[in-house]
């Protein structure tokens, strides 16, 4: 059973978040990703802080699964020659550098189209390859604040509020894997390659969508609304006797489904509430009376109701709940990796789930594990060469 992309050879030169989450979203496709690192103390990363395992920050754990380790000082002459002789029999450069740093270690695309003009170069960065801002620096919070997503999240008439999860970064990561995957299947039919440039800016800003063109027509400019719905009532959170839990009645045959659920038929004709117009004009005297009813009951005892009239609702699960998660466990969305010194560790799987293909998870790799590897087997080097490019401290 072959991976989805089995075939394909990636070089990854990305840091951070967003492109190691990138590039591992298309190791877990199969795609063999070789991670160069710096050979004195490689992803800064890998150094542990508060969590760790083994004397490896959990940080790297997380998102540098199924990739092999190479070291290599790109600021080499050697290394700028080891690097494009792995460059002519790859198919992907990957990165987040910026321009400046690119130009400086032979790995812009124009560089890497003369030595291989079918490479697909990716490159994520804060603000993209041109414009004005191109060369400020930027972090998931900065990303989040100046894509909108901020000034949408977080409790009604409370100041802005960082998602919790860092999106700013992870639709980065998302965006290129979907991005190069794309480039490699044009390449099939032209045979051509090409420059990659995601912003993750622009990729912020996609992920507004119907709002941005609510704003468009209506003017609208959206407001913090907690777990509520501009426009969907009820579409909250509400708390139980143990934990919140949230209801979606984003139609008139969820909205009836609910009331029979809470035993409250009388709701559905009630005048302020028959339709989805008279609860929006109503919503915070149903938030008040909703709340009354669920306090009264633990969430499991809310969900079997809840689930038995196909009310669209969960438990505001907190991780230890997600871990534990039966169809998350049955999806092998949490699974177990051994890394060979730090011990076995739960990490999230891969959400692609394809017929008849292959599904691998090897551990993150130690410094430099693979440069011996690689560079004999697409290099050609002998154990005498690799020698002397480590006491010319070059890998």
């Amino acid at each position: 059973m072959p991976s989805l992309l089995s075939n394909v050879r990636i070089i990854d030169l990305s840091r951070m978040l967003a492109g190691p989450y990138g590039s591992m979203l298309l190791g877990d496709l199969g795609a063999e990703v070789i991670k160069i690192e710096e050979p004195q103390g490689g992803d800064f990363t890998r150094t542990p802080v508060q969590y760790h395992m083994g004397g490896i920050g959990a940080y790297f754990l997380a998102i540098n699964r199924n990739k092999k380790s190479l070291t290599l000082d790109l600021t080499t002459r050697r290394g700028k020659e080891i690097f494009h002789g792995l460059v002519k029999v790859s198919d992907v450069v990957f990165d987040n550098l910026r321009p400046a740093v690119l130009k400086k270690i032979g790995a812009d695309y124009e560089t890497l189209k003369e030595v291989n003009p079918k490479i697909i170069a990716c490159s994520i960065s804060g603000f993209g390859q041109d414009g004005p801002d191109r060369d400020l620096p930027a972090y998931d919070l900065t990303i989040q604040a100046r894509g909108g997503g901020m000034s949408i999240t977080g409790e009604k008439e409370g100041p802005p509020v960082r998602m919790g999860l860092p999106m700013g970064d992870l639709a980065g990561g998302m965006f290129a894997a979907l991005a190069i995957a794309a480039a490699l299947f044009d390449r099939e039919r032209t045979g051509q390659g090409r420059r990659l440039d995601i912003s993750l800016l622009d990729c912020q800003a996609s992920l507004l969508t119907y709002m941005a063109t609510y704003h468009s027509i209506g003017g609208l400019i959206p407001k913090p609304q907690g777990a509520s719905h501009e426009t969907l009532v009820p579409y909250q959170s509400f708390k139980t006797k143990d934990l919140y839990l949230v209801v979606a009645c984003p139609t008139e045959k969820f909205w009836q489904s609910l009331c029979r659920a809470l035993g409250r038929q009388d709701l559905m004709s009630h005048p302020h509430f028959k339709d989805g117009l008279q609860r929006i004009i109503h919503r915070e005297e149903l938030y008040r009376l909703l709340q009354e009813i669920f306090i009264t009951k633990t969430v499991d005892e809310w969900m079997e109701a809840l689930r038995r009239d196909d009310v669209p609702s969960s438990p505001v699960n907190t991780l230890d709940r997600v871990m534990a998660d039966p169809q998350l466990l049955h999806r092998r969305m949490i699974v177990e990796v051994e890394h060979p010194t730090s011990g076995k560790f739960k990490c999230v799987g891969n959400p692609v789930k394809a017929s008849d293909a292959k599904e691998t998870f090897n551990h993150p790799p130690h410094l430099g594990e693979h440069t011996e590897e690689v560079l004999s087997q697409y290099l050609g080097m002998t154990p005498q060469e690799i020698q002397q490019l480590k006491e010319e401290k070059v890998i």
